[in-house]
């Protein structure tokens, strides 16, 4: 009887589930120490999706069922604060009695961050489909739960952020140009006629083109190509070739305006 899961995606999965473990202790490890209502808002609300998660993933894993991650649902909240206003001195603290609600976000934001990471990597590892949308919507979710921690520390000057100049940034942007046109389609040009490529690669004025020509000769297909400061020919024998005949290929090079010719099989 074959198994469920590839060896790669459990071990992956079994990854995922124990960092989830940790999580969520260290979420409610650092739950006590806040005293902002609004944080410890986030907090709860947060600490019960991610059980919720946890749960999905494993009842998914065990009875190899259909369950499907629920998207995390964050409030939409103000535009970000851009720039540096006499941001406060950071550094680890003491004492567990230190710990402040700056210190319990960026714990929080550290884990969303991990757990992101962490969780879309092993989706890719994945070779059930049902356990990989899981993986990638748990990455999302973890995702939307670090931003909404994030503007809470945005709002609050906990996590505030450094700008460029504005020609700087102009810059660096308009660097980047959308691509004019596409692509050139691929084909195959049937034997008798002629192709022409403009070379975008060589100097127009030394190396002007590169050009192929293919004509039936003889029952098979010969092809001329020159590129640059060399040419070539190229002869293939009919695949119709009577039997006990020599079918053959050759290519031969020379310098346009020598006397080296091509040479050719019999």
């Amino acid at each position: 009887m074959a198994a469920s899961y590839g060896a790669h995606e459990v071990m992956e999965v079994h990854e995922v589930l124990s960092s989830e473990i940790t999580s969520i202790n260290t979420a409610q490890l650092y739950r006590q120490h806040i005293k902002d209502v609004q944080l410890s808002q986030i907090a709860d609300k947060q600490l019960q999706f991610m059980v919720q998660g946890y749960n999905t993933l494993v009842q998914a894993v065990q009875s190899n069922g259909m369950q499907s991650a629920v998207p995390y649902r964050s409030p939409k909240m103000a535009t970000p604060t851009y720039g540096l206003h006499q941001p406060a001195p950071a550094s680890p603290v003491m004492s567990v009695s230190a710990i402040d609600d700056r210190d319990v976000a960026c714990a929080l934001l550290d884990l969303h961050k991990a757990g992101a990471t962490q969780k879309m990597r092993a989706s890719l590892e994945c070779a059930d489909s049902n356990l990989r949308r899981i993986l990638q919507q748990g990455a999302i979710n973890c995702g939307e739960q670090a931003y909404e921690v994030w503007q809470y520390m945005n709002q609050h000057g906990y996590y505030q952020v450094p700008t460029m100049k504005e020609m700087t940034t102009q810059t660096m942007i308009n660097t980047y140009q959308p691509v004019a046109g596409g692509f050139p389609s691929i084909h195959t040009a049937p034997y008798g006629t002629s192709e022409f490529h403009p070379s975008t690669y060589v100097s127009q004025t030394q190396q002007p083109s590169y050009s192929s020509h293919t004509t039936n000769s003889l029952g098979g297909a010969t092809s001329d190509y020159s590129y640059g400061n060399y040419t070539s020919t190229a002869m293939q024998a009919s695949p119709a070739a009577p039997f006990g005949s020599q079918a053959s290929n050759a290519m031969a090079y020379s310098s346009l305006g020598s006397q080296v010719q091509p040479t050719k099989s019999k």
